[in-house]
């Protein structure tokens, strides 16, 4: 049984319909990626994915569980976290404060909240950092703290949204390799990315969407000799590199 069912979900705001029912499936452990050109509706069906937007038709299914319209906080408790496309940390505490926040999740013990935070941030090498007022890393940094945030609640599955966005490519490698250990501790992962390396590197399968619609979806060899993928996106990525 798949971790993560997507059935048919449709999202309108209006007249506009940002996601036209979209369905895919990953299974536990592995990494798949969403892509498609800006616009095409992939923030918006992680939105729906992680509770933030409820959908006008279809359902999401996490764990055998219909999570549709639940809460984002009841969806995280389950083991879904996300990371955002605008990176969001509180600038105002310590790089260990704010993975704490996403260590009670699990916990109401600052003791155990404060452990596990120090754990997540050795495994993301970022320990040398903890005392360090979150306002004053470097982009590349607030990635990384965003995605250790995200790993403190526990998750079984995390939804990175264009994590490799705005980094340099000895950046980019670096969190390439982030990722893929946490593939091996058997977490689960949806990417959403426009960096086409990254995606090839690490996506067993690939789904691809323009104007809200799946055009696509296959493993990575099959997506980049697509035709309408070519036409829709990929076309696109190569005329702007």
């Amino acid at each position: 049984m798949a971790l993560l069912e997507v059935q048919g979900i449709t999202k309108r705001f209006g007249g506009l319909v940002a996601v036209n029912s979209l369905s895919m499936n990953l299974d536990a452990g592995h990494i798949a990626a969403v892509i498609g050109p800006n616009g095409a509706g992939k923030t918006t069906a992680f939105n729906v994915i992680a509770g933030f937007y409820k959908p006008n038709e279809g359902k999401v299914i996490y764990d055998g569980k219909d999570i549709t319209n639940l809460r984002p906080d009841q969806v995280c408790k389950l083991g879904l976290a996300r990371t955002f496309q605008v990176v969001r940390p509180f600038r105002g505490i310590s790089v260990l404060d704010n993975v704490m926040i996403g260590a009670y999740n699990r916990t109401n013990s600052d003791k155990v909240a404060r452990a596990k935070a120090h754990d997540v941030l050795k495994f993301m090498e970022m320990d040398n950092l903890s005392n360090q007022m979150a306002s004053g890393l470097p982009i590349a940094g607030r990635k990384r703290l965003e995605i250790a945030r995200a790993l403190a609640t526990e998750p079984k599955l995390i939804l990175l949204d264009e994590t490799m966005a705005g980094l340099r490519p000895i950046e980019t490698d670096e969190i390439i390799e982030v990722v893929r250990n946490i593939s091996k501790q058997g977490i689960a992962i949806l990417l959403v990315e426009h960096v086409m390396k990254v995606v090839m590197s690490l996506a067993e399968n690939i789904v691809v969407i323009h104007h809200g619609v799946k055009i696509a979806e296959g493993v990575p060899t099959e997506i980049v000799q697509n035709n309408l993928v070519i036409e829709a996106y990929l076309g696109e990525v190569s005329s702007n590199a």
